[in-house]
Formats: C-alpha cells, sequence, structure tokens
C-alpha cells in the first residue's frame, strides 16, 4: 500500500511559559479497517522537544488499522516529582492521568518515552495499569504489516537501550525487531548499553560531573562505530546523547525508531 504524506502541527514553545498552537487532536481515526482503539500518552518534555515521535506514533497506528486517542487533559507523568522526593506531587498527577484515560473505551495506552512508561506502570494507576505499553513494542505485535511499504534503508543504526527500558520494563528487545521492518538496515547495539547515558531524569542536573563520564563513554562508543544514525526510545536519553553529540561536533542523528520507521514509509512529520 502506498502512503500518501501526512503532516502534523508542531508545538511551539515560548519562553518561561508553554504555548502550543494548533494541538493535538482528540481523536486520530483508523485509515482502512479498523483493528482496535488506543490513546496516547504525551509525556511533559516530548510533547515540547519531541513531537515528531509522538506524531510519527499517531500515524504509523493509524496506518496500521488504530484509531487514536489523545486526551488533552493528561499530564505530567511524574517521574521528575518522584525522582526529587516530591511523592505528593508525582501522587497529583498519577490520579490527574488516571482520570484523563479511564472513560475511554482502549485496548492500551501507549508511550513513546520508556521513562514515562516506567513511572505510570510504577505509579498505581489503578485499573489501566496493564493496558500500558511501549510504542515499540505495541506496533512489533500489531498485525498489518503486510500491507505496508517501507523504503529500504542501507545504513547501519545503533540502537541505544535507556535503562529504564532495560531494566525496568525489560523490553529492550523491541525496538530492534521493530528497526527489522526496514530493509537493508544494520541494527546495532551501541556498545556498553549496561551503563546508564547519564540522564537518568533529573540526574544530569544533580550530578553533572559523574553525568558528563556517563556520556563521554556513549560519544566514544558511538564515534568508533562509524554510524549515521542513534536510536533510543526514552527522550531524555535522547536530548542528553544528542546535546554530547553537538558540543563535540559531531553530525550524528538522534531519533526515535518510529521515527525512523515513519520516514522510510514515506511520512513527512
Amino acid at each position: 500500500m502506498q502512503l500518501p504524506p501526512i503532516k502534523f502541527p508542531l508545538a511551539k514553545v515560548g519562553i518561561g511559559k508553554m504555548t502550543v498552537g494548533n494541538r493535538w487532536q482528540k481523536i486520530y481515526p483508523a485509515i482502512g479497517k479498523c483493528r482496535g482503539e488506543v490513546a496516547l500518552f504525551l509525556g511533559c518534555v516530548a510533547r515540547i522537544t519531541d513531537t515528531r515521535s509522538l506524531n510519527a506514533s499517531i500515524v504509523v497506528m493509524n496506518y496500521l488499522g488504530y484509531t487514536v486517542h489523545v486526551p488533552a487533559d493528561q499530564t505530567c507523568c511524574g517521574a521528575l516529582y518522584q525522582h526529587r522526593g516530591e511523592i505528593d506531587k508525582a501522587d497529583v498527577c498519577a490520579r490527574k492521568n488516571q482520570s484523563a484515560f479511564a472513560h475511554l473505551n482502549i485496548q492500551a495506552i501507549i508511550n513513546t518515552a520508556s521513562g514515562c512508561g516506567a513511572q505510570l506502570l510504577e505509579s498505581g494507576m489503578s485499573g489501566v495499569n496493564d493496558r500500558i505499553i511501549d510504542i515499540n513494542k505495541f506496533l512489533v505485535l500489531s498485525e498489518g504489516w503486510e500491507g505496508i511499504q517501507v523504503t529500504p534503508l542501507s545504513e547501519k543504526i545503533l540502537v541505544h537501550d535507556p535503562c529504564s527500558l532495560r531494566n525496568v520494563l525489560d523490553e529492550q528487545r523491541y525496538p530492534y525487531k521493530l528497526l527489522e521492518h526496514i530493509p537493508g538496515v544494520q541494527i546495532l547495539p551501541l556498545a556498553g548499553n549496561g551503563q546508564c547515558c547519564g540522564a537518568a531524569g533529573t540526574y544530569f542536573i544533580d550530578q553533572p560531573e559523574i553525568s558528563n563520564m556517563l556520556l563521554n563513554d556513549k560519544i566514544t562508543a558511538i564515534k568508533e562505530s562509524g554510524a549515521r544514525y542513534l536510536v533510543t526510545s526514552n527522550v531524555g536519553c535522547s536530548m542528553h546523547i544528542a546535546n554530547g553529540l553537538h558540543e563535540k561536533g559531531m553530525e550524528i542523528e538522534v531519533l526515535h525508531p518510529v521515527t525512523l520507521l515513519a520516514r522510510q514509509m514515506g511520512l513527512e512529520l
């Protein structure tokens, strides 16, 4: 099936206060036969800095036959509050999110950032925990791929395993499986994937020296690989590593696996 290009609005950010022009729609209907309905968790950082991954998730799920709901009243997952010991604020986030998603008749709540997914699972969102799933896993387990055309890419793709995806969710294998839908790619794990990149929520702010040491190990491994692309499934890791590469003058593209996949499907995000 040849896919027509779809363009999504991007968030606009104002200094000191987030202002969003063209918010996400509440519902994005499935294209073709509807296989089911899901909801997308936006997160507070990704909706500003990584709209590409959110938009890619919506459009790929649409083409696989899923209607995607995006509740407007969802909020932060609460992870950053919890990392700083502000448990009461984290609990408020959990209750707000539970309320935002509880009324929807959906099969799953999809997240694109593994840190958010881990927090949502651990925050006691009663009644929805069993439906929270990472976008990589959801797409790998979804049907309908036989009708999707994906342009080959003859490149080496490094895969970074976020700690939350590897150590909390135990789902680090799914990004690799998702990328297998792209013909021609050479999929390789980033050397040292068992070690944190140094972002770790607010760790890069609280412990910058140690964080930078961990980051430098990742930069060295990326440089030695000779790859042009690095994919990772957590927005905090992505920003941290991309910033480190930029400071070193290294032109390595850092993006989410679903974003790369959507690009090879011919979709404009």
